[in-house]
Parts: C-alpha cells; structure tokens; sequence
C-alpha cells in the first residue's frame, strides 16, 4: 500500500510540473532590466574502376525506422555556465529553453523512476499548430516562410531513415575501431560536389598504422518544388554505400535536425569511433594533416574534443534578408562560442552525451549556434586550430597548393577547384 501511495505522489509531482512548465513556457516572464545582452593512403576499393551494379528500384514511399536504440536517451547535467548564458525573456525559444531546464532538473531528481519519466514525456512528432505560435509569438506572421516550417517542426527529433548504411563501420580485423568518419552534410541534388569528394580527400581506406576512414553523406529530401532524385539517390547509395537520408525537408533550417539524426544514427551504427568530421560538401580537406594532428593529441584531450575555427562573442542577425536571420521575438541573448559550421572534429566520444543532451536543448535554426549551445551545456570549451578556414584565405592562395598542404581545412571550393588542388598536392612534380 505505502509503495502505491510513494508511486502516486511521484505522478501528482509530475503532472503538476508538467503543468506549471506548460504555463511558464506559454506565459511571458518579465525580464529584469539590463538582462538582455607523405600521405600513406591504401584504398579498399577500386575507385577508377568500381563494380558493375544494376539499376536499382526506387526505394518504397514507406519509410523504416531505425532499429530501437538500445539505450535511451536520459537526464543529464547541464553547465550552470550554460543556464546563466540563456536571458529569461519573453522570446518564444528562451521561454521554452527554460521549461525543458526545469524538465531535465526534474527528471534527474526522480533518480530511480526516470522510466516512469520518460513513458509519461516520451516526445512525439506532432507539428505544432499556427495558432499555437501566432498565440506565443506575437509577429509569427512576419516570419520567413522556411522559419514557420522549422517552428512548426522544432520538436520533432527522430525523422524516419530513408536510406542505410548498416554496415559502414563495420570491421573484421582485430583492431575494430573506426579512427575517423567523415560526415558531410549534402543536399539530394548536389552529386557533383559528393563525387569531387569521393575522388580525392574522401576515399575511404586505411592509413599508416592501420588507421580506418569513412566516410557519410548526410541528406534530407528535396523540396516539393525540384525535381523528384530518389531513384537516382537509390542507385548512388547502392554503389558508393555512403549516402544517408531522412524523411525530412533539407533546408538551411532543418540542418539542426539533421545532426540530431545522425547522432542518432552514428550512435547505432558507429558507436566506436575514435573521432568525427563534420562539414558540408564544398570543403577542402587534407585528410593526412588531419590525422596526424589527431594521432598526437593527449588522451584526456582527445576525449572531449571540439575544435575548428571558433566564432566568439556573436550574436543574432536581426536582417530579416540574411539567411542567418533570428527575429527578436524568437531569441534573445548572445551566441556561445561555436566551430564553424563549414566542418570541424570532435570526439565520438561525446557522441551519446550530444545526443541525450539535445533532448533537453530547444533545436535552434542555425545549427553551428546549436552545436556550440550543446558542447557548453557539456562543460566543453571549443578549441581554435588556426588550420581550420571555414572563412577561406587569401585570394591569392587559393589556387596554391602547397599553402594548402599546410592546412586541415578550406571553406568553401567548388568540384573544379578541389579536382585540381588534389591533383597538385600529391604531385612528384610540386615542390614547396
């Protein structure tokens, strides 16, 4: 009898502070003033020359989800530095950014029953009504048509996959370890930019040492208004074995929920990689200069490593033209410290943290923002390498190769461009 009372107190407690988060969240704070602020690279497949495959059938209009995660994602400590950088404001997402601190710090709370948890607040993937919105923010109708898909959408997290790659990391040799999955975030229609990648810095093989590369291509689908690629997707994921997609619109503001899914998905198929790229596929990388950093980087550093070419002290855009545009209404408040979302490592370690961690972070629309939001909500501080350029260089270095030998990465060149920076950098002929 005692332990049915203890389970119904722990119920009342939840619906209760259900019910007060739902009312905080839907109801604007009061702000106090002043809150607002030699490359030794051994393919495993013939590149020039790869396998006959037939044509492929389209893939079926139903979608397949993932397997069950085998574990679930669970309350986590969050940084109090985090919690301080996030003004209580009226803004739509630091209203709700403060409902789910509330939920986490309560879940954590209930320690043993957070099963009991988790069944009652399991999210689903149910769009959120305009009127909602228009009632929590008060100009809705003034934003940008592709930000009223996002907020309608902002709390769907596990989008259905489309197309697998179950056996991406799989090894058979003793060492059984992934040194270093590049994941590159694509668009369906983008095949020359995957195909300039895969003949060059991203051919998947072995380096010195034995260490093992792979490589993904991260896509949504197309919008309703180009052209319908599945088939084509189909057959190129069938010979290269490297494509992922969701069943979600790719846009610039569903990139968020984009590295959601794959962490969702490197967490089941990839869980034991040492360390992950992420960029986007106009990147120049030197694989080698990469690895090489990676391989000398102390342990306790190689575990929570984030590092790129870290902005500092920005802010939102509040130029409703720019694509990096935040209104005020939506969020106010300073931006962490981030990596530059043009490509930068971190630990796969960190790969289970991320992602249950982002149950408990509200998705923001610009996802280099939202993946600075998580590692500081981690503790983890980003670290600068001044090899990183997601920015670009100098104009007149551009077409250099040796300049680029000495670099991890540029940002941003085009398949021409990359074809023949490859070509000069393993040349016999290039000296520097």
């Amino acid at each position: 009898m005692a332990v049915r009372m203890r389970h119904s107190k722990v119920l009342l407690t939840l619906a209760l502070t259900s019910s007060i988060g739902l009312f905080f969240l839907y109801s604007p704070p009061k702000t106090k003033e002043g809150q607002d602020q030699e490359w030794m690279w051994r393919p495993e497949r013939n590149v020039n020359n790869p396998p006959k495959v037939e044509l492929a059938t389209p893939p079926e209009k139903k979608s397949t989800p993932l397997p069950e995660r085998q574990s679930k994602p669970i309350p986590i400590e969050i940084s109090e530095k985090f919690r301080q950088a996030i003004p209580q404001s009226s803004a739509f997402w630091n209203r709700k950014q403060h409902f789910l601190f509330k939920q986490n710090d309560l879940a954590r709370s209930l320690k043993g029953n957070v099963s009991e948890w988790e069944r009652l607040n399991k999210s689903s993937c149910t769009p959120v009504s305009r009127e909602m919105l228009r009632t929590n923010i008060q100009d809705f109708d003034s934003y940008p048509a592709l930000y009223k898909d996002f907020l309608q959408g902002m709390d769907c997290r596990d989008p259905p996959i489309l197309i697998d790659q179950p056996s991406k990391c799989r090894v058979v040799d003793r060492q059984g370890q992934i040194f270093l999955l590049f994941a590159i975030k694509s668009v369906p229609r983008n095949f020359e930019r995957r195909q300039a990648i895969r003949d060059t810095w991203g051919q998947e093989g072995a380096y010195e040492g034995g260490l093992k590369v792979r490589m993904v291509f991260l896509l949504g689908k197309s919008p309703p208004d180009e052209p319908n690629l599945d088939q084509l997707l189909h057959y190129e994921a069938q010979h290269f074995k490297d494509l992922l997609q969701w069943d979600f619109r790719d846009s610039f503001y569903n990139l968020t929920l984009k590295e959601n899914a794959f962490y969702s998905w490197a967490l089941q198929r990839c869980s034991h990689v040492k360390f992950i790229f992420k960029g986007d596929d106009d990147v120049f990388v030197n694989p080698q200069a990469m690895i090489d950093y990676l391989r000398a980087l102390e342990t306790q550093k190689a575990s929570k490593l984030y590092v790129g070419q870290i902005v500092t002290k920005a802010s939102p855009f509040r130029d409703s033209k720019s694509k990096y545009y935040v209104p005020h209404s939506f969020y106010e408040g300073p931006y962490p410290p981030y990596a530059g979302g043009g490509g930068f490592l971190f630990a796969g370690a960190l790969l289970k943290p991320l992602y249950q961690l982002a149950e408990y972070i509200a998705f923001f629309p610009i996802d280099d923002v939202y993946t600075g939001m998580c590692f500081q909500a981690l503790g983890i501080n980003p670290v600068v390498h001044s090899s990183f350029h997601t920015f670009d260089i100098r104009e007149q270095d551009r077409e250099n190769a040796c300049v680029h030998r000495n670099l991890l990465l540029v940002h941003q060149r085009s398949p021409q461009q990359t074809m023949r920076l490859w070509k000069n950098m393993l040349s016999p002929l290039l000296t520097c």
